[in-house]
């Protein structure tokens, strides 16, 4: 029994100029739309208080201080001082963004749902996942209510047999050709084979990048708000206050005995036989 070869197919040129070009510049047009859209959704970042900031850049300080310690710029005096200063700010919660705790009532954890940098981070990944998920439902539905079992192209590479299933959605043909691509799969294709053409216009980091629709969390911008939890600085500021007082046994002074050092070096004092 013979096989005959699969039956050439010949398309209309009107599929090519009323389908498969409408629904690949439909698709570059609403991506780039929705990467503008997401940027003017995206609320500029929330500047720190001031004792906020205060809170933070202690911390800075005193771990400049201790890392500097065993070759230290800062004369004893102006070190010891500066190091009691800290600790005993550390100790009290001076530099605390809310003040030094009140008696004896420990302070109670940042709650991440209460927070409302958190709470604006995820309505702000809320809002985006809405504009990135819905233009793709609506395309979807436009390609599938006028455009179905449509087929658009034939792809001009030899392909297996599994990718059948992938380039003929919504065609129920065995017998056909698997280069064959129906108007349900362009769209999958465009989906994601645009996203080059995305990062070459509107950069590396852009927000019409289709791949990350289906794995992106509507809380995702809450992460990216704050990496991590809620820092408690009370707690930091204790494990510091410890390592500074380790600190000051290292602490050396640069500028010891500079002036000997620099009569030996100019020949004035004879050199130190260790």
């Amino acid at each position: 029994m013979s096989v005959d070869a699969p039956t050439s197919l010949y398309l209309d040129p009107q599929i090519r100029d009323w389908v498969l070009f409408p629904i690949t510049l439909v698709m570059i047009l609403v991506g780039v739309l929705r990467h503008y859209v997401v940027v003017l959704l995206q609320s500029p970042p929330k500047k720190l208080s001031r004792a906020g900031v205060r809170e933070q850049r202690a911390l800075v300080r005193s771990q400049i201080l201790r890392a500097t310690s065993t070759k230290s710029p800062i004369p004893p005096a102006h070190y010891k001082a500066l190091s009691q200063h800290l600790s005993d700010a550390f100790t009290t919660g001076a530099y605390l963004k809310d003040g030094p705790p009140s008696g004896d009532a420990a302070p109670s954890a940042t709650n991440a749902l209460t927070d409302p940098a958190t709470m604006d981070g995820m309505m702000a990944g809320m809002k985006t996942q809405m504009v990135m998920m819905v233009p793709q439902m609506i395309i979807m539905g436009w390609i599938n209510f006028f455009f179905q079992g449509f087929v658009l192209i034939k792809l001009p590479f030899p392909l297996t047999f599994g990718f059948k299933s992938m380039l003929q959605r919504g065609i129920e043909a065995p017998d056909m050709d698997v280069r064959w691509v129906s108007s349900l799969s362009w769209y999958f294709l465009n989906l994601f084979g645009l996203n080059g053409l995305y990062r070459l216009f509107l950069g590396g980091d852009n927000s019409a990048d289709s791949s990350r629709d289906l794995t992106m969390s509507p809380f995702a911008s809450a992460g990216t708000a704050q990496s991590g939890p809620p820092q408690d600085y009370a707690k930091l500021f204790k494990a510091e206050r410890d390592n500074l007082e380790l600190s000051e046994g290292q602490y050396v002074w640069v500028g010891e005995d500079i002036d000997l050092k620099v009569l030996r070096k100019y020949g004035k004092l004879p050199s130190r036989l260790d």
